[in-house]
């Protein structure tokens, strides 16, 4: 069990932080700052490239604890949070992600919370801390 959570913490919170360099940064193709600013400005999030920022360190922050398994419910808190908002501002008009749906986003909700409930495993900083 402890080797399949460590899997899937590392696939979902470096995916996650990688994401999250896209806003922050404009690695990974991301539009930086600017861009994703004015994306969220088109869909209401004001000031634009400020919550591009919070939203990018945001998901950098929630993915890498995550990974680490590092305080983990709240990493799973902070990708959670930041799929809710996707999930309202963009996606939530259809279910499946080739309509533009939520599909995608409530599955990275489920995995981080089942994540957070049962524990982070052994191969974890939360299991090293606790000892």
């Amino acid at each position: 069990m402890a080797l399949g959570l460590l899997i899937i913490r590392l696939v979902l919170g470096l995916t996650f932080a990688a994401h999250g360099t896209q806003k922050v940064f404009g690695w990974f193709g991301g539009y930086g700052p600017k861009g994703t600013g004015g994306f969220f400005e088109s869909i209401g999030i004001k000031p634009g490239v400020t919550m591009a920022v919070l939203a990018g360190l945001a998901e950098i922050a929630g993915g890498l604890l995550f990974a680490a398994g590092l305080w983990t419910p709240l990493g799973a808190a902070l990708i959670i949070l930041t799929m809710l908002v996707a999930i309202v501002k963009v996606h939530g008009k259809s279910y499946w992600a080739s309509s533009n749906g939520y599909e995608y986003n409530l599955l990275l909700i489920a995995v981080a919370l089942g994540v957070a409930l049962i524990g982070a495993g052994d191969y974890s900083l939360d299991a090293l801390m606790s000892k």
